[in-house]
């Protein structure tokens, strides 16, 4: 299994294989390690192994969320007071407008943030169901808000047709500051909840 992720890496390797790649090769490993009798005490290393990756591949074919972007982008404008329309995947002002496909949705920043999610249940586990929960739908809904918001900024570029900074904020550095905002606020949602999980000086002293 290895060997056939290293075979496929010396070609043009796929996003799908890009995505799956860390699961074969964990999972070789652990058997090259302790074989089937050992595999069990791998399985925190494989299901964040799995989480990188795999769910994106798995869901991206038959999800399509551009949709809900578009409209959830629209209503963003629309609040703050632009004169802001949408049709199907388009939104639409009236300079110009962006069309919101799978790949300015926001998935991969879902599964991203996702990934981290399960990251961090798994170093440190939170005492209730409902806050593990919160975790994982949090990771999902910031990072569908944040890019919703970087959207509403690349269709104000285009509606002033300002193409370099559409580009900046579509596939240039500004998309990865959004990442990093979304990271930001998942992690400070992180701390929150860690901060509830420390014992109070009362129970200490007891």
């Amino acid at each position: 299994m290895i060997a056939a992720v290293l075979l496929k890496s010396s070609t043009l390797a796929t996003s799908n294989f890009l995505g799956v790649s860390p699961l074969i090769s964990g999972i070789g490993l652990a058997l090259l390690a302790s074989g089937f009798r050992g595999f069990q005490y791998y399985w925190r290393e494989l299901l964040i192994l799995f989480f990188i990756g795999v769910p994106k591949v798995l869901i991206w074919p038959v999800i399509d969320i551009s949709g809900l972007t578009a409209r959830f982008t629209t209503f963003i404008l629309w609040y703050s007071g632009f004169n802001v329309s949408r049709r199907g995947f388009e939104v639409i002002m009236p300079g110009g407008g962006v069309n919101v496909n799978m790949g300015c949705s926001g998935f991969a920043g879902m599964f991203y943030l996702l990934g981290f999610a399960v990251l961090f249940l798994i170093l440190f586990p939170l005492k209730k169901l409902e806050k593990k929960i919160l975790v994982l739908s949090a990771s999902v809904v910031i990072a569908f808000i944040v890019n919703g918001f970087r959207v509403a900024i690349m269709a104000l570029f285009a509606n002033v047709q300002d193409d370099q900074g559409l580009q900046y904020w579509h596939v240039g550095e500004g998309s990865l500051i959004f990442m990093m905002i979304s990271v930001g606020l998942f992690g400070l949602l992180c701390w929150f909840l860690l901060r509830q999980e420390e014992p109070q000086t009362e129970e200490i002293s007891k």
